[in-house]
């Protein structure tokens, strides 16, 4: 599946597992179900660690790995389930300065909330990016520069902008009444 982020088409460096019974080597992405009889043998043998987990995860299963993960993927079963940006939410308000993934069928207009919610790349679908492609998704980061998400290393969201104007009409309010 592509790889998209701010600048456009990434390398996607992880390997996912095919089967069960197979551990490919280099750096991986585990199902949350394996990462904890698996996850210490990855990093054993000195490649990075990747974690596949569905958003309905509690992030209880990967707290011990947290520091040492890699990557984070976080699976979106739609676009209309947003589920995931609120994970990803709480992942990144936990410390997780790792990259933070959102593999699933998210549409080009969703890319600057996931960006806000901390996520640094979307994972999607070939046949979606046939129907969008990476243009499109870029398109809409210049087009769509406002965001509801307060993230720190992503500037002022519209709630900031919200509060700081009413602040300056509440300061002009005062000052006019005296």
């Amino acid at each position: 599946m592509p790889l998209i982020d701010a600048s456009g088409l990434r390398f996607n460096g992880f390997a996912r597992p095919a089967d069960p019974a197979s551990l490919p080597e280099g750096d991986v992405i585990l199902p949350l179900a394996r990462l904890a009889a698996e996850g210490e043998a990855v990093l054993a043998r000195g490649d990075r660690l990747g974690v596949e987990l569905p958003n309905t995860a509690k992030l209880d299963g990967i707290e011990p790995f947290l520091d040492r993960l890699a990557l984070i993927s976080i699976g979106f079963p739609s676009f209309a389930d947003g589920r995931g940006f609120s994970l990803a939410k709480r992942i990144r308000g936990r410390g997780y300065r790792g990259r933070l993934r959102a593999t699933g069928p998210l549409i080009a207009d969703q890319l600057r909330h996931a960006l806000g919610c901390g996520f640094d790349e979307v994972e999607a679908p070939q046949e979606l990016v046939a129907r969008q492609p990476v243009s499109q998704w870029l398109a809409g980061l210049a087009v769509i520069r406002l965001r509801y998400q307060r993230h720190a290393s992503r500037g002022v969201s519209i709630l900031d902008q919200r509060l700081a104007a009413r602040r300056r009409f509440d300061e002009r309010r005062v000052i006019h009444a005296a």
